[in-house]
């Protein structure tokens, strides 16, 4: 009969426990991962976010590699004017990129590609082609992005980006032209 008690009171002093620290662990649990979602952690990026941060860290990586070739192997001083700006501000824009995507835990390529293009038209119709790209995914991040830093980051780099394609087709188009003239 004792040992029955003994038993019995050991399975309510368990059953006790665990109705009050479960509460507790969960409660615990809730407060962990509200405080991650503050600080930006990986639980708080969607695949989405995640996706446009590697592209936008790539295509940044490579608008830098790019524009230092252009910077110093260019015949036209527009181009190599172009490409030192590349450098400028997608140096800049990738600095910004990588400390958000840090506090998010989110891990971005860092390969820096090697410059291929032959000609000063070539390189312009690439970054034409290049920023025309990009427009649209920065944009599309700064509408529809679920991670509240990396759309107001897309946002502000989707004007600078604009202002590249700009510059890029006004060179473009006074480069086919010159070409054209040329010709004649």
């Amino acid at each position: 009969m004792k040992q029955k008690f003994i038993i019995f009171g050991t399975a309510v002093v368990a059953v006790a426990s665990l109705c009050f620290f479960q509460p507790a662990i969960a409660a615990e649990k809730e407060a962990k991962t509200s405080t991650e979602k503050k600080e930006g952690s990986k639980s708080g990026v969607s695949s989405a976010d995640k996706k446009f941060a590697e592209n936008a860290a790539k295509g940044g990586m490579m608008e830098v590699a790019w524009g230092k070739a252009a910077s110093s192997r260019a015949q036209s001083d527009d181009v190599k004017q172009f490409g030192s700006r590349m450098v400028t501000d997608h140096s800049k824009a990738n600095s910004e990129l990588k400390s958000i995507a840090s506090k998010k835990g989110i891990t971005l390529p860092s390969e820096e590609p090697s410059a291929n293009f032959k000609t000063d038209r070539g390189y312009m119709d690439m970054m034409v082609k290049d920023h025309e790209k990009d427009l649209a995914e920065f944009q599309q991040e700064a509408k529809s992005g679920s991670d509240p830093d990396l759309k107001k980051f897309a946002d502000k780099t989707s004007k600078i980006v604009a202002s590249h394609l700009s510059e890029a087709r006004r060179i473009d188009k006074n480069l086919k032209h010159e070409t054209s003239n040329l010709a004649r």
